[in-house]
C-alpha cells in the first residue's frame, strides 16, 4: 500500500482529474437520453477492464474486455452523432463567446428538472381549449435531457407559460401551428420545432405525425409530451416511449405535477412501445 502511494506522482493526479472530468462531461451530455444506458455499460467495462488488467493481471480476460470497451465507445459515437455534432458546434459559436464561455459552463451545474407547479393549470387550460375546438397541439416539456438541438429547428421566443399564448400559437392556419412547442425551465423556449418521428410498427393506424413525433422525442430523451388530436380532440401524454390517450384534464394535471396519471385512464386507448 505504501509503495503505491510513494510511486504516485503529480502527473498521475492530473491524469485522474482529467479522466474524471471527461467522464463527467460525457455523463452530462448523455444524461436523460437513451445513450445513458450505453454509457453506463461502457463505463462499467472500463472499470472492470482496469481491475482485471492492472490489479488481478489477467492478460487474456483483460484483452477481451479492452476490445468490448472499444466497440462500446464506437457505438456511442454512431448512435449519438447528432448530439456530439451539436456539442462540437456550440464550442465555436461566437454568440456564446466560443470555448471560453463553454469551459465556464463545464463547472456549472445544470438543472433542467421540471418544476411546473405554478404553470400546470395554464397547460391544462390550453389543452382543454384545444380539445373542445379539436385544435391539434404538441407540447414538449424538457426534463434532464437537453433539447437545445430541437429548439434550434423552430422559432425562439422565450415567453411565459400562458394558456392564451399557447392557443394563439396553435391556432389553425398560423405559420407555427404544425410544429412542437418546447418548454424549458418553466418558459416557452421555442415553437414550430421539428421532432424525430417514431418508426415503431406497433402503433395504431389512427396515430398521425403528432403522436409519432411525441413518441419519437420520448424514445430519444426523457422529455414529457402533451398531444391533442386534431381529428378527435382527445388529450394524450407521452413519456419514456409510452403514450396514453383519452385522458381527463385532472389526469393531465397529475401527469404534469407528478409524472404519472391515474389508473382509470381508458385502457383501450393506452399504447406502450
Amino acid at each position: 500500500m505504501f509503495e503505491v502511494l510513494e510511486s504516485f506522482r503529480f502527473k498521475d493526479l492530473i491524469d485522474v482529474l482529467l479522466v474524471g472530468l471527461l467522464m463527467y462531461q460525457t455523463y452530462r451530455l448523455l444524461r436523460g437520453t437513451s445513450g445513458m444506458y450505453v454509457f453506463s455499460v461502457v463505463l462499467s467495462f472500463i472499470i472492470l477492464n482496469y481491475l482485471v488488467s492492472n490489479v488481478f493481471e489477467m492478460e487474456m480476460l483483460g484483452a477481451i474486455l479492452t476490445q468490448i470497451t472499444s466497440v462500446g465507445a464506437i457505438l456511442l459515437i454512431v448512435l449519438f452523432q447528432d448530439e456530439l455534432r451539436n456539442f462540437a458546434r456550440s464550442l465555436g459559436q461566437r454568440q456564446s463567446n466560443g470555448i471560453y464561455r463553454r469551459l465556464q459552463r463545464l463547472f456549472r451545474s445544470q438543472k433542467n428538472i421540471r418544476h411546473l407547479d405554478s404553470h400546470a393549470s395554464e397547460i391544462v387550460a390550453a389543452a382543454v381549449a384545444f380539445s373542445k375546438t379539436k385544435t391539434g397541439a404538441l407540447i414538449v416539456i424538457q426534463n434532464e435531457a437537453d433539447l437545445t438541438q430541437y429548439c434550434q429547428t423552430g422559432e425562439h421566443i422565450d415567453a411565459r407559460i400562458k394558456a392564451r399564448l399557447m392557443e394563439n400559437i396553435f391556432f389553425k392556419n398560423t405559420p407555427l401551428h404544425d410544429g412542437a412547442l418546447i418548454i424549458v425551465h418553466d418558459r416557452i423556449q421555442a415553437v414550430g420545432c421539428i421532432l424525430p418521428i417514431s418508426h415503431s410498427q406497433d402503433l395504431p393506424k389512427q396515430f398521425g405525425l403528432r403522436h409519432r413525433a411525441a413518441l419519437g422525442i420520448t424514445e430519444k430523451t426523457d422529455a414529457s409530451v402533451v398531444v391533442i388530436s386534431e381529428e378527435t380532440g382527445k388529450i394524450s401524454v407521452a413519456e419514456n416511449g409510452n403514450i396514453q390517450t383519452g385522458i381527463s384534464p385532472q389526469d393531465l394535471k397529475n401527469f404534469l405535477l407528478n409524472g404519472n396519471i391515474e389508473e382509470h385512464t381508458d385502457s383501450d386507448n393506452q399504447k406502450n412501445v
